[in-house]
């Protein structure tokens, strides 16, 4: 099952702009990749989930096959190829004639979609907190040929600030790089001593966005942890498969 992005919701999408957020439901794989796991990483079947990217290459009605990143959680992003095997945690495209697909896979870490309001750019990318905090973001949104106040960010469901729970070392790396960081943080015991703290993904990616300049930024909450039902999470099950969220052109009409 998949989630497209469409006019329903209350996000300003491009004309000829296109998302979609899987889930874990409406596939071939057996637990613990139950059911529509889109990860030939995770010791799945790989009969399997080729047969789930072939249904969601149907549902979606893809212009071609997904450019599939091996995601290594790194800052690399490489421009969207699906004849090659990248090792990269991002991808963009700016083609409408050759429109590539943008994907990338998490079970907990965010996803993040980008394109520009004219419809022209998109890319997306893995935010896991170290790359994150490393500067994914960043890396992604310079590929853009428009300025990041013209380009929109969505970001996609991943593990809550209730379920994130991290230690001392990487509050102070996300603090390193932006003290208004600290505030996405909140103490889990405030017994004296304690090092651990609930982190909040999504408000430390808008951080970031915002200060790049980019204003139009959308977020589907939902927590991968505690909606077991519909997501894949690797905090919560360790050995489980992959969600997918992808961002593609609309292929121009030839003239």
């Amino acid at each position: 099952m998949v989630d497209v992005v469409d006019e329903k919701l209350a996000w300003f999408i491009p004309k000829g702009v296109n998302l979609a957020f899987s889930t874990r439901q409406g596939g071939s794989s057996l637990p613990p990749y139950d059911s529509l796991n889109l990860g030939a990483h995770v010791g799945d079947d790989l009969a399997h989930v080729n047969r789930n990217r072939q249904i969601i290459e149907h549902q979606l009605n893809l212009p071609v096959s997904p450019a599939w990143l091996e995601q290594t959680h790194s800052i690399e992003v490489v421009n969207a190829d699906n004849s090659q095997t990248h090792y990269a945690d991002g991808s963009y495209c700016n083609s409408h004639s050759h429109s590539q697909v943008c994907v990338v896979m998490t079970a907990d870490c965010l996803p993040v979609l980008l394109c520009d309001v004219d419809g022209t750019e998109v890319a997306a990318v893995h935010a896991g907190w170290r790359g994150l905090c490393d500067g994914i973001i960043e890396v992604a949104v310079n590929k853009f040929s428009h300025s990041p106040k013209e380009l929109a960010a969505y970001l996609g469901p991943a593990i809550g600030p209730s379920a994130f729970e991290v230690g001392e070392e990487v509050k102070q790396q996300f603090i390193s790089h932006d003290i208004e960081a600290e505030n996405c943080f909140r103490q889990t015991c405030l017994q004296e001593g304690s090092d651990k703290y609930m982190a909040d993904i999504h408000a430390l990616a808008k951080i970031r966005l915002r200060k790049l300049g980019v204003n139009k930024v959308y977020a589907d909450k939902r927590c991968t942890v505690t909606d077991a039902e519909s997501f894949f999470s690797y905090r919560r099950d360790g050995i489980t498969g992959r969600m997918a969220s992808f961002i593609w052109l609309s292929a121009q009409p030839l003239t």
